[in-house]
């Protein structure tokens, strides 16, 4: 089948989660003899007049990175207007695949869009090639804002998405949580939809035990610094764990808006010179972490994927998450790792103060988390999965389209001081 993925992320280009499953699910498609294309974009910064539109093959697929338009929109001020460019950028790049030297007339059986900023891209190559439209939708704006989208950048993204559902032929969720997420949102006319967890690469993450610990515990944050990433709460917890656990440390690695205000709140709950923010990690320095530390911490509010919990478990890490999204597929409560309920400071405290209490019981969850990945999340299975969707997905008659209904509701757990 020749499958045309379209995604603002693909490496060289990684902001979050998403790119890397995109890269490992076409990767993994073409080795099972798919013809895989990927259209993504060049890094931020780049002009098609110096750095035009380039195809390169990687691990047998070709990947179509298309360069930004001339007048030089900033995603963190122009959101929209940048994504509108970008999509620009990409239809003609899509559009291209015809030319001979870069996919010399090649045309797709079906289009895969990942998330909403390839919305208008991934709608119109589809409706060009006139092939069905699957996409897989990894968050929702609604659900990073807790239900609230009174903002109007907020409502525009929330309408995209919603657009994207519904003028899609299949769907693929990451979790079940995701699953009653989207439909929630965006039904009720939506089609069909599969759930498809996320796969983890095992040979890439060394396994290693635990040695005994002989000093005070080490803690460990790996994930985007944003405020449904729930870092807050690991801060205000800590301590009330530093009473029971003395001189325990907690390193947040990862990059995001909400650095300075997490800096604040360290200082504000007096552990300070106990938090280590690391910036981003390459992927050895980020081993190195995971094997050092005690145990990794996710106390997501809103977590779509658990792409790091898989990590960790592959190396052998002792999880300790919140039950959001796709962390409450990935970490089996008692038996892979400890679970806690979203935004419950004193139940991550529990779990915590439980983990560092009974270490031989933490190594034999993280022996049980890295078995249970080789099972049930590799991903070959997630590749064959996400190919019986495009055998399956056909190309619906299309009706007009109502207003998208804009959900909003109070929020009772954000911090009124939160800058965002």
């Amino acid at each position: 089948m020749k499958v045309l993925m379209v995604s603002w992320e693909y490496p060289p280009v990684v902001v979050g989660g998403l790119g890397r499953h995109v890269h490992h699910l076409a990767t993994e498609l073409a080795a099972a003899g798919h013809e895989v294309v990927v259209l993504s974009r060049r890094p931020t910064g780049t002009d098609p007049r110096t750095h035009p539109t380039v195809a390169h093959i990687d691990e047998g697929v070709l990947v179509v990175a298309a360069a930004e338009d001339p007048p030089h929109f900033d995603f963190g001020d122009d959101m929209t207007a940048w994504t509108l460019a970008m999509g620009h950028a990409m239809v003609r790049a899509g559009l291209s695949l015809r030319k001979p030297g870069i996919g010399d007339g090649w045309a797709p059986d079906v289009v895969h869009a990942h998330d909403w900023l390839v919305a208008h891209p991934a709608i119109a190559l589809a409706e060009f090639y006139d092939v069905p439209l699957v996409s897989t939708i990894h968050a929702t704006e609604a659900g990073r804002h807790s239900g609230w989208v009174s903002g109007h950048v907020n409502r525009q993204v929330h309408s995209v998405e919603w657009w994207l559902a519904n003028e899609s032929d299949w769907l693929i969720t990451c979790s079940e949580s995701m699953q009653d997420e989207v439909t929630r949102l965006y039904g009720p006319s939506l089609p069909p939809m599969t759930m498809i967890r996320n796969g983890i690469d095992v040979s890439a993450w060394t396994f290693r035990e635990r040695e005994p610990r002989s000093g005070p515990a080490k803690l460990l944050y790996v994930g985007r610094l944003e405020y449904e990433k729930g870092i807050q709460d690991a801060i205000a917890a800590l301590p009330r764990i530093r009473r029971s656990h003395p001189g325990t440390t907690l390193a947040i690695a990862g990059e995001g808006t909400q650095l300075p205000w997490l800096r604040d709140l360290a200082r504000t709950h007096r552990v300070s010179r106990s938090v280590t923010f690391l910036g981003k990690l390459d992927h050895r320095e980020l081993l190195g972490w995971l094997h050092g530390s005690d145990a990794i911490v996710l106390p997501s509010r809103y977590e779509p994927f658990g792409i790091v919990a898989l990590e960790a478990a592959a190396a052998g890490a002792p999880l300790v998450t919140s039950t959001a999204g796709g962390l409450g597929d990935a970490v089996i409560d008692g038996v892979t790792g400890l679970s806690f309920q979203p935004a419950d400071i004193a139940g991550l405290t529990s779990a915590v103060r439980e983990l560092l209490d009974d270490p031989a019981a933490a190594a034999s969850r993280a022996l049980a988390a890295r078995e249970r990945l080789t099972e049930q999340f590799d991903w070959s299975t997630v590749a064959a999965d996400t190919a019986q969707v495009y055998l399956d997905a056909k190309r619906r008659v299309r009706h007009p389209l109502p207003r998208p209904a804009i959900p909003l509701r109070p929020l009772p757990d954000r911090d009124p001081t939160n800058p965002v």
